[in-house]
């Protein structure tokens, strides 16, 4: 005799009325309740999502006020950080949302900083922190761009590859940059 789960097949029965609104309540014959929760009446926030963004390429989002911890990123074209991020990743971009926040260790082509990065950073192309972006720990890049603003600190070393001839080793913070010309 199998025992069936307590958590399946439990649902209010009204709960389903409750989210029809818009153009389609009206032809299923449904009318939300005007007593709906603001929560059941606002659209959730966005979870982790995937999607292709061309054909071959895929695209990880992690919302607002999502937290994703624990994890290993791998075959993943494009991050998108709006939440909070704990995890090891290679990656060909990865792009930190103002509000966003990424700790642990990545490997990345172009890194996109308007959030806050901590950990372990290898960017193999090019890095661009912008006026609200944070970066700290243990960073290697080819390029850097720093908006004014912007801050960088940790070691920091140019040249992504092990294999740099010549790196370039510094601990100071850089909280204001100029921009010329």
């Amino acid at each position: 005799m199998a025992l069936q789960s307590p958590f399946f097949n439990k649902r209010e029965p009204d709960t389903y009325a409750q989210r029809q609104t818009g153009p389609n309540a009206a032809a299923t014959g449904t009318v939300a309740s005007t007593a709906a929760t603001p929560a059941a009446a606002a659209p959730a926030p966005a979870a982790v999502s995937t999607a292709s963004t061309a054909e071959g390429e895929s695209k990880l989002t992690v919302g607002p006020n999502i937290k994703l911890k624990g994890v290993e990123i791998t075959d993943c074209d494009t991050l998108v950080v709006e939440g909070s991020v704990e995890a090891t990743m290679d990656s060909r971009v990865i792009q930190i949302s103002e509000r966003g926040s990424f700790k642990g260790s990545a490997e990345i082509d172009i890194a996109e900083i308007r959030g806050s990065f901590e950990g372990t950073l290898t960017v193999r192309q090019k890095l661009v922190i912008y006026a609200t972006g944070k970066v700290t720990g243990r960073v290697r890049y080819g390029k850097v761009v720093i908006e004014e603003g912007g801050q960088l600190s940790g070691e920091i070393e140019y040249g992504a590859s092990a294999s740099a001839a010549a790196p370039v080793r510094t601990t100071n913070t850089v909280q204001r940059v100029q921009a010329v010309g």
